[in-house]
């Protein structure tokens, strides 16, 4: 029983991780409408395309970025199930894909069931007062793949537009490190790497939102 126990203990802690996190701040009333009403619809990330350049660019991209995420994703299917949804959430908030995997691979290292310090949770390590505000309440729902990304792309979003553009600073309020460098130059970073093939599309993305 000891050592079964020890066990979980390990990969409880292994799951840990170790970003900041977003700060509760009050949120006006239209504010705190528009964002829950960007994160009620979880249809399937199924997007459609204006032409067939722009799905074969998709393709491309998914190629490419599930060759590169192999070695953290090992499976084929978890894994381009999950790229789809990154796509599909980023362009859904209007940003850049390759910025959303760089975010995640600093926050969480694409643990789905990571934990922060501070009770973040998921691939983006959402903090669960977002669940309250905008949300139904169900913390639980933030190691859902799909209701993290919507989650984390929209809070984003929401501080980009509070920032005025600027991502350095929006992305410090995501982190809860504003005005420091140390977390946007790790993002930064990291979101190189997943770039290379990087489409640009001009993709009805089959969900209400921007």
């Amino acid at each position: 029983m000891k050592r079964l126990a020890g066990l979980l203990l390990g990969l409880t802690l292994s799951a840990v991780a170790h970003a900041g996190a977003q700060r509760e701040e009050p949120l006006a009333d239209k504010v705190r409408t528009a964002l829950a009403a960007s994160v009620t619809d979880m249809a399937p990330p199924r997007p459609s395309f204006e032409s067939i350049e722009d799905r074969l660019a998709y393709l491309r991209w998914l190629g490419a970025m599930s060759e590169r995420l192999k070695k953290r994703k090992s499976e084929h299917a978890l894994r381009v199930e999950f790229l789809e949804a990154v796509w599909y959430e980023s362009k859904r908030a209007g940003l850049e894909p390759a910025l959303v995997l760089g975010l995640i691979q600093v926050e969480s290292g694409f643990r789905k069931y990571a934990i922060s310090s501070a009770g973040a949770r998921g691939y983006m390590q959402v903090m669960p007062f977002w669940t309250r505000s905008i949300g139904n309440g169900d913390a639980g729902a933030l190691f859902h793949m799909q209701t993290n990304l919507r989650f984390g792309c929209v809070i984003l979003r929401h501080y980009l537009d509070l920032e005025k553009g600027d991502l350095f600073l929006a992305l410090g309020r995501y982190n809860g490190s504003r005005g420091r460098a140390e977390y946007p130059s790790a993002v930064f970073a990291n979101r190189r790497q997943w770039l290379g093939e990087e489409p640009t599309l001009a993709a009805s993305r089959g969900a209400p939102g921007t």
